[in-house]
């Protein structure tokens, strides 16, 4: 499941993970490459690459067939992206939506219930693990706290995707965790949105015409330039390829990109909010 439902979170390694990123080091030994080394050659950072070679992170397809060439793997890394597809436990609309993810050129997200994943501090989200029920133990809350902030990385590991958030203002006013809390959160999202590929928007309390009135909108953009969407309900998802839904998604989105405060005057209301 994805990172902003309280209950979710990313992918713990799984056998078949690790068993991939074994596999990929050992091919990458053979030839004779560090990660350092091989970075460049496949294009994707030394921390994206340990991050696969220690079974934290989904390989995406392109990432498969640059490692397949350069390592020359004799398709048997792509034999083994081909058995993960097929691993239980791990729903398939997540899956897929979580390989496009690391490699998106556009992520839209419009969000009504809670801040995402994406954007939470570590405080407020332990809040939400901390209250989730069933409840988790201590070792698990300090798991998906890792495992939220590795997948935060991909704001700042990847400058060249267009980040878009819609938040409504009543996330912030319900001060989840406390007014503290909710002062470190509105000082990050501030922070967040002042880099060049992030852009947050607020959707004010009062608002006579609303597109988002149906719930929460995820869009995607892959780099041959393809949209998909994703829902998520409280114990599941749902993976949206359909170009006729996904059209609908993206014209109310558009519409409440209109229809929220301008960035400029989104800072301004989170920085009043704030207390600045």
């Amino acid at each position: 499941m994805s990172s902003s439902t309280p209950g979710s979170q990313e992918p713990e390694p799984s056998d078949g993970l690790k068993a991939f990123g074994a596999a990929l080091k050992s091919f990458r030994k053979r030839a004779g490459y560090t990660q350092e080394t091989l970075a460049p050659e496949i294009g994707y950072s030394t921390h994206f690459i340990a991050s696969i070679e220690q079974g934290r992170r989904f390989p995406p397809p392109r990432f498969v067939d640059q490692a397949e060439a350069t390592l020359d793997a004799f398709g048997t890394l792509r034999l083994m992206v081909n058995q993960l597809s097929r691993q239980r436990g791990l729903a398939t609309w997540f899956r897929r939506w979580a390989q496009l993810e690391q490699e998106a050129l556009s992520l839209y997200t419009y969000e009504c219930r809670l801040i995402p994943g994406l954007l939470q501090t570590r405080a407020y989200a332990r809040t939400l693990f901390a209250e989730q029920l069933p409840p988790l133990g201590d070792e698990q809350i300090e798991a998906q706290l890792a495992a939220r902030t590795e997948r935060q990385k991909l704001l700042t590991e990847r400058p060249n995707t267009a980040y878009s958030f819609i938040l409504e203002e009543h996330l912030f006013l319900r001060s989840t965790g406390g007014a503290e809390v909710t002062r470190e959160l509105i000082d990050h999202v501030l922070h967040l949105g002042a880099r060049r590929n992030i852009e947050i928007q607020v959707m004010p309390l009062v608002k006579e015409s609303h597109a988002g009135l149906h719930g929460p909108i995820r869009l995607l953009e892959t780099q041959d330039n393809k949209w998909f969407a994703y829902n998520e309900g409280q114990e599941s998802g749902q993976f949206i390829a359909d170009p006729k839904v996904v059209s609908v998604l993206q014209m109310r989105y558009a519409r409440m990109r209109s229809q929220a405060l301008s960035l400029e005057d989104s800072v301004s209301l989170l920085e009043r909010m704030r207390g600045a």
